[in-house]
């Protein structure tokens, strides 16, 4: 898409975006239940971030800003550049709990895609770009971005933190304000979908 984009000469920017934070939402249970969260990344190896918010933020100004032209790829970062465990840490902090990462193979995420049903090509995919990231695919994009406005410590506070707040009263009361439902719904049941190749394209 971006080639023909390219060659039709319109003015676009293409946003290029790391691991969304609101994949851990996909987790809650996991953390508040067991203390624990898993990835497929190294533990010791710093994790790039972002909100979705600050992408919806990003795309929005484009989109509301006539003025600019000509083609370019945006990265949006946030301001954090941490590791798993660190994410941990903070995640603990937040919660007034212990939280720990626990680091799954691409091997062990392969083959319990191919057992939902997953097609070869898109496990192939998924594996590749989350090795990836790991190898530090995003490292360059991060170093040139403007960081957005959302670290991860206020991320946790004003959405983990809630959503795991949602689904113990719901489990306790059976009932639960609509805001903090919509919230706690609002991952993809843990499903990866940051992309080094995923756009999300502002034209002007």
């Amino acid at each position: 898409m971006d080639a023909e984009l390219a060659r039709s000469g319109a003015a676009y920017h293409a946003l290029s975006m790391p691991f969304y934070m609101e994949n851990l939402l996909g987790q809650v249970d996991a953390i508040r239940d067991h203390g624990a969260f898993q990835l497929t990344y190294a533990a010791d190896r710093p994790l790039l971030l972002i909100a979705t918010r600050d992408i919806a933020q990003t795309a929005a100004t484009l989109l509301s800003d006539r003025s600019w032209t000509g083609q370019a790829n945006l990265p949006v970062f946030g301001a954090d550049r941490i590791t798993p465990q660190e994410m941990a840490a903070e995640i603990s902090s937040v919660l007034g709990g212990p939280v720990t990462y626990r680091q799954s193979s691409l091997d062990d995420l392969a083959s319990m895609l191919a057992a939902r049903g997953g097609s070869e090509q898109a496990i192939r995919d998924l594996t590749g770009m989350l090795l990836a990231q790991d190898e530090g695919i995003y490292d360059a994009d991060w170093a040139a971005a403007t960081p957005t406005a959302t670290d991860f410590r206020t991320w946790c506070e004003t959405v983990l933190r809630p959503a795991t707040s949602a689904r113990r009263i719901t489990r306790q009361n059976g009932s639960v304000p609509q805001w903090l439902l919509d919230l706690a719904a609002s991952s993809s049941d843990g499903v990866m979908i940051s992309s080094a190749t995923q756009r999300a394209t502002a034209s002007g």
